[in-house]
């Protein structure tokens, strides 16, 4: 195998992230360079994890690749040679992941949660699990598939460690703000991620939801309890303000502009009247590109 590049991964990772992550991408643009590589890094790798979840390899050869990435990032931390499963261009990402690690400090044990969360969307792994009665179940997913990233940010935006609970916070209103929008096609992989007793409490159980799927169409009670869900997640970023007033002026217009387009996914959904059976909600790139002006705008007019 060629020997590990972080240069080459940094620029796969920017790719990736301009490719697959436009709100975070948009939002990175607005940080310092050293930064803003280390913010690629980060989302690269949860990408090729995430993808490998869900990319259609298959349960065994899912968990398979989930396992050739742990062991390539703990060979890159440790400096010891990654294992020969993983292609040139993994190892040159996980070589830049490392780097960014290394630079910022990101706790080693935010990786361990995320690669555990992931490992429960995997059919026929020890943690395999795909409904969640409460929020609380929900939040044993959420705290490795979420908050954790807030979490790896938090040294990586310049910002006091005493954020760290507003920045979990954020991580996990943008994934239940993804549950909400992406109530389909999730159902499609056979997961339920919004809590069931949240929803039975306005009449929809597991057979709504596939029959809503199969119509192709929300039905009412379905609306109602995604109005209430989005007022629950509404509640979420209003909690998240402090923390991001808190960050440094120069990281802050990132994370406050994501945060301005995730929330506006919320009044998409609400823009089509909760049809999320029919429509993706989307927001428009001119919308996102507004929200980073407006940041950056506000951070050089008032710091």
């Amino acid at each position: 195998m060629a020997v590990a590049d972080p240069a080459r991964g940094f620029a796969a990772a920017r790719e990736i992230t301009a490719d697959a992550g436009r709100t975070y991408y948009l939002a990175s643009l607005l940080l310092p360079g050293p930064r803003r590589r280390a913010v690629h890094a980060l989302y690269a790798f949860a990408r090729l994890v995430d993808d490998a979840v869900d990319g259609g390899l298959g349960p065994v050869a899912a968990a398979a690749r989930v396992d050739a990435l742990d062991a390539g990032l703990s060979a890159v931390l440790s400096g010891t040679a990654p294992p020969p499963a993983l292609s040139s261009r993994d190892v040159d990402l996980l070589s830049a992941l490392g780097v960014a690690v290394d630079e910022n400090r990101v706790p080693i044990h935010t990786f361990d949660a995320f690669l555990t969360s992931m490992r429960m969307d995997v059919p026929g792994t020890p943690t395999f699990r795909c409904r969640y009665r409460t929020f609380a179940e929900l939040s044993e997913y959420t705290y490795g598939s979420a908050a954790v990233i807030g979490v790896q940010l938090i040294p990586v935006l310049g910002a006091d460690p005493s954020l760290a609970d507003g920045a979990a916070l954020l991580g996990e209103a943008f994934q239940l703000t993804n549950f909400l929008r992406d109530v389909a096609e999730d159902l499609h992989r056979d997961r339920i991620y919004l809590p069931l007793d949240e929803l039975a409490a306005f009449g929809v159980d597991e057979a709504v939801l596939r029959a809503d799927l199969e119509r192709g169409a929300t039905s009412p009670a379905l609306r109602r309890a995604l109005a209430h869900l989005i007022a629950v997640n509404r509640d979420q970023y209003r909690r998240t303000l402090p923390a991001i007033a808190g960050l440094p002026r120069t990281t802050r217009p990132a994370i406050s502009a994501a945060a301005r387009s995730y929330g506006d996914i919320l009044r998409a959904i609400e823009d089509v009247d909760h049809d999320v059976m029919r429509i993706r909600a989307v927001v428009p790139r001119r919308t996102r590109l507004a929200h980073a002006a407006g940041a950056l705008l506000h951070r050089t007019g008032t710091g």
